[in-house]
């Protein structure tokens, strides 16, 4: 059964080569329905889901791995590396909500994207996005991964910058694709440490996890820090961030994709699919704790002031990003992958639920210029509470659960510091979004009497499914204090080895107690200054805050002005100026030669007559001066 393991990967791939066939012929011969690119845009995460959900059936109970090598890909130096799928329960659980999810966020976007003119081209670049991270997620070696990983980081790329007519759009696509490439050299790397130390006996994960005590401490430190920077790019963290609000430039959908189902949540997964070696240097785990805790917190600050409904969101993702990463840095791997499970239902319903106002107010993104949506929009308003309180950790949501379970691996970590940083940036989640939906759904209205526009049922019904995954998906990890039975940290019991709580239950509460608390009081400061928020004009913005700590500013100081100017001095002073001047001199000096020899070619017959003689008289000479 392991031969089926590809197709969860090849079905979104053959719908995609499908659906840009079927878009180049739309344009070129016969306009075809929008209709027939949806039953595949839509078919193929089902399938997925569905062949996915066969596999986690097999390993309840049990612990089977299934590998499938489909034929070797690349032979190195005598080291065999496959085109190989492998399914165990970390990438299975990943498979099932990324298919999921991303399935709910395919029919989304056939309402959102309805009207748009490259229907076709958009489902195409969206098949293949959801192609790439199951490759991710389903590879068997880092070399395979290393594929899906730069997959996602080219569709984020064509996504994002979709709307290539707006110049700012494709700057933000570029921004994107260069800022992961930074990250990318991290993971080549990491991967490059491993294959020359560690590939004795097979470069894929299963043998990598047992000979990988055979390689030098230092050498698996570099190869933990340098996949790290891999993770950094991926998942928006300090300092390779900067590129994730401005990737709020392409289409909704793709936003909800990116930070729910695909992209964002790989650095987590790559960090968990390492495990073996991290476990090994707790010294770099620590240190992703503390990029991750750092990264939280200074997010949901700089979200505390944004007025981009979307780039509010994204904010909101690197910090709880920041969450996951304090988790499996401190070698939690089932604690944070338990939150981008929880993560991907309430960030896609935020996400599609923003998406939702934006259309219904003609794509208006400023949150002041929004209001009285709660009447205008029932259905959203609903589920958008939801997705609130799910993000703020409150009871019995999902987010209380998963975020409930980081804090306390912090705080049994004995590293109080990032428990501490994470209650305090739980306040300020339940700050900035209950500011953000104060203001949209209770506050008076920008314009009387605006027009809204009609939603269709394609991008209301899914916002109601994840509303109630938001909900209920929590429950799967309700902790033993509350009399529940941990589901997700027994299928993650192999990767939490060595990493078990000790803490009371009297601790647990009171724990569980105060992270409630410190969230109600975020609200309630909320509600406080924004509730029914007078909406005549939009407030004007300013300050540290407000300017992001002016690290856009920083970096375009600091690397992009000086990297251009490097290159114009390179381009001027040494291409131009040096270069280019030996190779023009060399080509006069060939030119001026030429003319000179050319002289000689003159067609005319009384001087090559003149140059004949001339020269019988001088060889006449030189003989009769050598022989006589």
């Amino acid at each position: 059964m392991s031969f089926l393991l590809p197709f969860i990967v090849l079905s979104p791939i053959i719908s995609a080569l499908i659906l840009g066939l079927l878009y180049l012929y739309s344009i070129k011969i016969v306009r075809i329905p929008n209709a027939v690119f949806t039953f595949f845009a839509l078919l193929s995460p089902l399938i997925s889901f569905l062949i996915g959900c066969f596999f986690f059936i097999q390993m309840v109970g049990n612990d089977e791995v299934f590998v499938y090598n489909a034929y070797r890909w690349l032979a190195i130096d005598g080291i065999d590396i496959y085109m190989g799928f492998m399914a165990d329960k970390l990438s299975i659980f990943m498979v099932l909500f990324i298919t999921f999810v991303g399935w709910l966020i395919h029919i989304y976007a056939t309402g959102y994207m309805k009207d748009d003119v490259g229907y076709g081209k958009f489902f195409f670049y969206f098949n293949l996005f959801l192609a790439s991270m199951l490759l991710l997620v389903l590879a068997n070696s880092p070399l395979i991964m290393f594929i899906g990983w730069e997959g996602v980081g080219l569709c984020s790329y064509l996504l994002i910058s979709y709307y290539f007519q707006d110049k700012q759009n494709v700057e933000a696509g570029n921004k994107a694709f260069i800022a992961n490439r930074v990250g990318d050299f991290g993971f080549i790397v990491g991967m490059s440490i491993l294959l020359f130390h560690a590939s004795e006996f097979g470069f894929d994960f299963i043998n990598l996890q047992k000979h990988i005590t055979e390689v030098s401490p230092l050498m698996l430190t570099y190869a933990g820090f340098a996949f790290f920077i891999g993770a950094m790019g991926k998942s928006a963290q300090i300092p390779l961030y900067v590129w994730l609000p401005d990737a709020m430039a392409g289409p909704t959908p793709v936003s909800a994709l990116i930070h729910a189902a695909t992209m964002v949540t790989a650095g987590v997964y790559m960090v968990a699919r390492f495990h073996f070696l991290y476990d090994l240097i707790p010294n770099i785990g620590l240190y992703i704790a503390y990029i991750g805790a750092i990264s939280s917190i200074f997010a949901a600050l700089i979200a505390t002031k944004q007025t981009d409904i979307k780039k509010i969101l994204a904010y909101s993702t690197m910090s709880q990003l920041g969450y996951m990463f304090i988790a499996v840095g401190l070698g939690n791997y089932g604690a944070g992958i338990f939150h981008v499970f929880t993560h991907a239902f309430f960030k896609a319903l935020l996400f599609m639920g923003a998406g939702a106002v934006i259309v219904a107010l003609h794509h208006e993104q400023n949150i002041f210029k929004m209001g009285g949506m709660r009447v205008q929009t029932p259905l959203v308003f609903f589920t958008m509470l939801i997705a609130n309180l799910a993000i703020c950790g409150i009871p019995p949501f999902a987010g209380f659960f998963s975020k409930d379970e980081i804090l306390l691996v912090a705080f049994a970590s004995g590293h109080y510091e990032l428990w501490l940083i994470g209650v305090i940036t739980a306040g300020f989640t339940a700050y900035y979004m209950f500011r953000l939906f104060f203001i949209v759904f209770y506050g008076q209205d920008y314009k009387t009497n605006r027009k809204i526009h009609t939603l269709t049922k394609s991008m209301t019904y899914p916002l109601v499914v994840l509303a109630l995954g938001s909900t209920l998906v929590g429950f799967l990890g309700v902790p033993q204090v509350l009399g529940g039975e941990n589901l997700i940290s027994q299928w993650f019991y192999d990767f939490n080895k060595g990493h078990s709580l000790h803490v009371s239950h009297q601790t647990e509460l009171i724990l569980m107690g105060l992270n409630i608390s410190i969230a109600l009081v975020g609200i309630f400061i909320a509600y406080k200054k924004f509730f029914a928020y007078s909406l005549k004009e939009v407030p004007v913005q300013s300050g540290l805050i407000w300017n992001k700590f002016y690290i856009d500013e920083i970096y375009q100081k600091l690397f992009v002005s000086s990297i251009k100017k490097l290159s114009l001095f390179i381009s001027f002073r040494i291409d131009v100026k040096i270069i280019d001047s030996l190779i023009m001199n060399i080509s006069y000096g060939f030119i001026r030669t030429g003319r000179i020899v050319a002289t000689l070619q003159s067609a005319n017959t009384r001087m090559y007559a003149f140059f004949m003689v001339l020269g019988l008289g001088a060889i006449a000479t030189y003989l009769i001066l050598i022989l006589g």
